[in-house]
């Protein structure tokens, strides 16, 4: 089997743009999206157990509470769409879930002493990410970062679920 690569790099030929779509999809966004869905689970979890149930309010910037919000607002003027989620924290970016993790690292050493490598790792996969997510294909080296940092999300989760002062709480 031939390797795929960049349909916009040769001729037209839809066979190539569905190949393309169809081994990211395979290769790599689904990776995304675990990685962005395990930090909300730990940011949720990480705040919730160390500031309560109104985590949200208290220890994340007005900025991005506005941004959610007005994300929240525009689905709810279209109740037909799919809702992203019902915790505020499903209507931010992963480059928010970095500045929350940021902003907070005093409350998430006590779990994850390594914090500061995480938002990094988190920063660096930013726009490798939004090549994926605005449909586009990343290169190799873009998509093995998203493959180390899927990795290392699955190594974390397991040490947290291994740790009794923290239950893993989908928000």
């Amino acid at each position: 089997m031939s390797a795929v690569t960049d349909f916009r790099v040769g001729a037209f030929a839809l066979p190539k743009v569905d190949s393309c779509g169809k081994y990211l999809g395979k290769k790599t966004y689904w990776k995304l999206y675990t990685i962005e869905n395990l930090f909300r689970i730990i940011i949720h979890s990480v705040l919730n157990a160390q500031l309560g149930p109104t985590w949200w309010a208290n220890a994340v910037d007005p900025k991005i509470q506005g941004r959610a919000q007005k994300s929240q607002n525009r689905y709810a003027k279209r109740p037909w769409h799919t809702n992203p989620g019902s915790h505020d924290i499903y209507y931010t970016n992963l480059s928010d879930l970095s500045e929350i993790m940021r902003a907070n690292a005093h409350l998430f050493r006590p779990v994850v002493q390594d914090i500061d490598q995480w938002i990094v790792k988190i920063q660096q996969i930013l726009l490798p990410r939004n090549i994926v997510g605005h449909m586009n294909f990343p290169n190799s080296n873009d998509r093995q970062r998203i493959d180390v940092l899927y990795s290392d999300c699955q190594m974390l989760v397991a040490h947290l679920q291994h740790q009794p002062v923290l239950a893993l709480l989908i928000p």
